[in-house]
């Protein structure tokens, strides 16, 4: 059969020795989570099969289980291509919820904590000629809170804004071929006002000499180039950039890079990309590439109801941004999801902002060891995604509701301190709406307002006269006030309910349109207050498609559109529409 999701999942890191491993695995359900110690890791062969990268919930995936499964285990076997003899072997999964052991050849290779970021384990040593074994069990606990999931629902069924869950794999597998001293990783930081840019090489494997080569191009044609010494430490290389070119959503330049690590025992060669812009804010205003910018986005939550989490294909990650830019819209919050690195190369080439977001609900704030697994894998998702020009942002946290004790403020602020220290190029939220505690940092002040359009006017008239203590807060008994001092942000707004093909069950905000033109009518009306609201720099719209039962998108959960080309040229023309931003 063909090799489901075949395309490499890292076109920001990609080296021309890779085999992908998905498609049909062996596959065996552990509820009781005692399949270690029964030895599954040596098992001649599990009972079922899924197809690898759909999670077992997922029509594509094959196996058809949605109870909730304390454990999973996979096993499939491969054999390392003949040309890469005497080379290191490294396996990647990219994204396996939410424990994961993985054997090779009954050999533990490594261990990983989280179920949105990818992990890589070198298992050269382990490998043997002619067939390898390789096993992976990913354990799942939705409801200890001891982990972040999301969007994935803590019942049986899935409930309002709760959807099907999502266990083990996810995104796809595969090896790749280094030598011993190899590039682990690559941090590109754009420097538009100096027109240069600057590139960190960290290398892995052994600890030796090496030298790196850095060719930045444009179009296919040299423009620059640079070298440094690594020893075990990342080189460092800064070029300049005659003649640059931005990346906007209007022009979403992209320049290529080339990496070559060079040792006395071999060779390694990575490609990647950057796009040259600046992101930064000056009292109420955002601005990109030092021009005020208003953001017109949309709420995508990624989920797909033939692979739940996984896209079906490249061409579906493509898709979504296509249409949602066909509305109108110039960029996205990705909500409570880490979404796939090839989405994000597709925003870095169609020119389409995105607020980066964890899947931080069902996460028990006030659980310290829950805590330090979500802290711990953030880090790695800010590392993964660094050099995306696409996110314009970091959101870590959505609608906390101000929980007793210490812990839960200390969390807002120590992830507002860890996302500015990481990576101070781009902004930083504490959480999307609800509760901003005061002493913690964000850089944009933000709401979640769904209010109809003549309640939203009375709700934003402070906010547009300068009464900056009597702007709306979501709790203002709780809710730090606004001082004026920075954006503000109506980061959800409408998701107004409407599903011509609804059969009951499903649900959206407000009473539900009962025509179409009073569903436009009513889009349209809430678009025109919040582009016409002085101080205000941009809304989020919810949602872009629908998703089960929340049937409050523009399309239908299968993508088709819910209005004709017409109907929907209407509610571009709102979102386009012009603001009272300062231009």
């Amino acid at each position: 059969m063909d090799i489901p999701r075949p395309e490499h999942p890292r076109p920001d890191f990609f080296r021309a020795d890779w085999l992908n491993l998905n498609g049909v695995w062996q596959f065996e359900l552990d509820p009781g989570r005692s399949g270690h110690e029964r030895r599954w890791f040596e098992s001649g062969s599990f009972g079922r099969e899924i197809c690898v990268p759909f999670c077992m919930e997922s029509p594509l995936g094959g196996v058809g289980v949605k109870d909730f499964v304390a454990a999973v285990w996979y096993r499939r076997t491969f054999a390392v291509p003949a040309n890469w003899s005497g080379r290191r072997v490294l396996l990647n999964v990219g994204a396996c919820d939410f424990q994961s052991r993985v054997y090779v050849n009954s050999r533990l290779v490594g261990e990983h904590v989280g179920g949105y970021c990818g992990f890589r384990f070198d298992v050269t040593d382990v490998l043997r000629d002619g067939e390898n074994v390789l096993v992976i069990e990913a354990q799942d606990d939705l409801r200890s809170g001891l982990q972040p999931g999301g969007k994935q629902s803590r019942l049986f069924n899935s409930h309002g804004c709760s959807y099907t869950r999502v266990t083990g794999i996810w995104q796809t597998v595969y090896l790749e071929a280094v030598p011993a001293t190899y590039i682990a990783h690559v941090k590109v930081h754009p420097d538009f006002d100096g027109q240069c840019v600057g590139v960190e090489v960290f290398p892995g494997g052994e600890v030796q000499k090496a030298r790196v080569e850095v060719t930045v191009l444009a179009d296919g044609k040299k423009v620059t180039s640079g070298e440094a010494e690594l020893l075990g430490t990342p080189g460092r290389v800064r070029l300049e950039l005659p003649e640059m070119v931005a990346w906007s959503p209007e022009q979403p330049f992209l320049y290529d890079l080339e990496l070559t690590l060079s040792t006395p025992a071999g060779r390694d060669a990575v490609t990647s990309y950057f796009g040259m812009r600046k992101v930064h804010t000056a009292g109420r205003v955002l601005y990109l590439n030092n021009e005020p910018f208003f953001m017109r986005t949309v709420l995508d939550q990624g989920y797909y109801p033939e692979g739940i989490y996984t896209a079906p294909s490249d061409e579906a990650l493509r898709k979504d941004i296509a249409i949602s830019q066909a509305a109108g819209f110039n960029g996205a919050r990705l909500h409570q999801k880490v979404f796939e690195p090839r989405f994000l190369y597709w925003a870095d080439k169609l020119g389409y902002v995105v607020w980066g977001e964890m899947g931080s609900w069902n996460l028990n704030m006030e659980s310290p060891l829950g805590v330090g697994n979500f802290i711990d894998e953030w880090m790695e998702i800010l590392r993964r995604d660094f050099n995306h020009p696409s996110i314009i942002g970091w959101c870590p946290l959505n609608e906390t509701r101000g929980q007793t004790g210490s812990l839960p403020r200390w969390l807002h602020k120590h992830l507002y301190d860890l996302n500015k220290a990481v990576d101070p190029a781009r902004l930083a939220i504490d959480t999307s709406g609800y509760i901003h505690y005061a002493g913690v940092g964000t850089d944009l002040y933000d709401v979640h307002s769904y209010q109809a359009p003549d309640e939203l006017r009375r709700v934003y008239e402070p906010l547009a006269a300068g009464r900056w203590a009597e702007a709306f807060r979501n709790f203002p008994d709780k809710d730090l006030a606004y001082d004026g001092s920075r954006p503000y942000f109506a980061s959800e707004i409408g998701g107004i309910w409407w599903n011509p093909r609804s059969s009951g069950g499903d649900w959206g905000y407000g009473e539900r349109p009962k025509t179409e033109e009073e569903f436009v009518r009513r889009y349209v009306e809430t678009i025109e207050v919040l582009n016409g609201t002085p101080n205000l720099c941009g809304w989020c719209y919810t949602q872009l498609y629908d998703i089960e039962q929340e049937t409050n998108g523009l399309y239908y959960y299968d993508r088709e559109p819910k209005f004709a080309p017409e109907v929907l040229t209407k509610l571009r023309r709102a979102n386009e529409g012009e603001t009272a931003y300062p231009k």
